[in-house]
């Protein structure tokens, strides 16, 4: 066997068989109709088990690309490929799984291999419309399903406005926006981000007007000039739609929810639809007991005390999440609750269950809340790099829903 060199580092021998290459919107596409599909991963093991697409009807093997590399592969490395399925092989970013997927045509294999591998996954910016709204104008939820990032554009009149924006996205809201004949007149940020890049400023270079809670720019926010600072209460017009400010600290001590025309509440990171938000990405472990107490009553004062009626909609999704009838991943408080045990505990008992087995903080954390702050510079290839796999924002789902 081979030992293992970054496959950035490797000249690939030429397999003889051509292999086809496909979009990740197109392997996508097969698993939203429904149908089987075999993913072999070739990156590493840590990798894949820190992140992989998954769903119900995939299956994914996991053997890394240099168990391929010898002229004659282990029949124990064969066996677990299966010889009668299709199989699209996939790595970081293509080039070593187009050599996977040659090695395994040249021996008779059915396969094809995923262009750009995960970082082309990480491309895939999908736009959903939520037909629960019924504020002024339109409601779209943008999903980002590598990473379950959730963003929401505002449309009302000739205006329009974004919430969550990501910076990998950023012509993309101003395109849309083109598409839609309105001007981008807001982009609002709920509080400072531990899992990806804000778009914030980059969309505040294109004439936006970028909006942050003065609470999040306590933390230290270094571009305090370039946005307009925003407090508890606050409303913003956007066409004949109304943005309502409602603070809600927990997750971070600036986290902010924003109230879309009475109808849909956007809450970053504070609550999900299938869980609640993590509080110990600020203030770390010695932090996080307070933190869960303010969440605790934030949820019970700010966000349970408005109308059941009034949707969820959260910055971020996990495989637990199930979409509503629309796609949309939104969901009515008077819902949430029923099915949400953490919403109706007391504080101690809530406190406990949040910071039971919590998962793994996001990759790169430190230095994506550097970013956000604007203390760390780092170019657009970075930023991307930097935001590749699980947002992991959430506290673990175990014991928070009824079954």
């Amino acid at each position: 066997m081979v030992p293992y060199m970054n496959p950035e580092e490797l000249d690939f021998p030429t397999p003889e068989s051509d292999v086809e290459s496909v979009t990740a919107e197109s392997l996508k596409a097969r698993i939203d109709a429904g149908e089987d599909v075999v993913i072999l991963d070739s990156r590493m093991a840590n990798d894949y088990e820190e992140w992989r697409i998954g769903g119900e009807n995939v299956t994914t093997i996991n053997v890394p690309y240099f168990e391929f590399l010898d002229e004659e592969i282990d029949d124990d490395v064969l066996a677990k490929i299966p010889a009668d399925e299709h199989v699209t092989v996939l790595c970081a970013k293509g080039g070593a799984s187009e050599y996977v997927a040659g090695a395994l045509a040249d021996r008779g294999y059915d396969v094809d291999h995923l262009d750009e591998g995960m970082n082309g996954w990480a491309s895939i910016y999908e736009a959903h419309e939520v037909t629960g709204y019924d504020g002024a104008g339109t409601l779209l939820q943008y999903q980002r399903p590598s990473s379950g990032c959730l963003g929401y554009l505002l449309v009302s009149g000739d205006e329009a406005a974004v919430i969550d924006p990501l910076r990998a996205f950023t012509d993309r809201y101003l395109a849309d926006a083109d598409d839609l004949g309105v001007a981008l007149r807001y982009a609002f940020d709920t509080h400072v981000h531990a899992d990806h890049i804000s778009g914030l400023r980059e969309l505040a270079a294109e004439d936006v007007e970028a909006v942050l809670p003065s609470a999040a720019a306590d933390r230290g926010v270094t571009y305090t000039d370039e946005v307009t600072l925003t407090e508890d209460g606050e409303e913003f017009a956007v066409g004949d739609a109304t943005i309502e400010v409602v603070f809600t600290p927990g997750h971070t001590t600036g986290m902010t929810s924003y109230l879309l025309d009475g109808s849909l509440l956007a809450t970053g990171d504070g609550l999900f639809i299938e869980s609640v938000a993590r509080p110990d990405l600020e203030e770390g472990d010695d932090g996080a007991p307070d933190a869960a107490r303010t969440l605790h009553e934030s949820l019970q004062t700010r966000v349970l005390s408005l109308d059941p009626d009034v949707l969820i909609g959260g910055a971020h999704f996990s495989d637990a999440a199930e979409p509503a009838a629309d796609g949309t991943y939104t969901a009515p408080i008077g819902e949430l609750r029923e099915r949400m045990d953490a919403l109706s505990m007391d504080e101690e008992a809530f406190v406990e269950t949040v910071l039971a087995d919590m998962p793994p903080r996001p990759a790169n954390y430190e230095e994506i809340i550097a970013t956000n702050l604007g203390v760390n510079d780092v170019d657009d290839d970075e930023a991307f790099t930097l935001e590749l796999g699980p947002n992991n924002c959430a506290a673990s789902q175990n014991a928070l829903t009824s079954d």
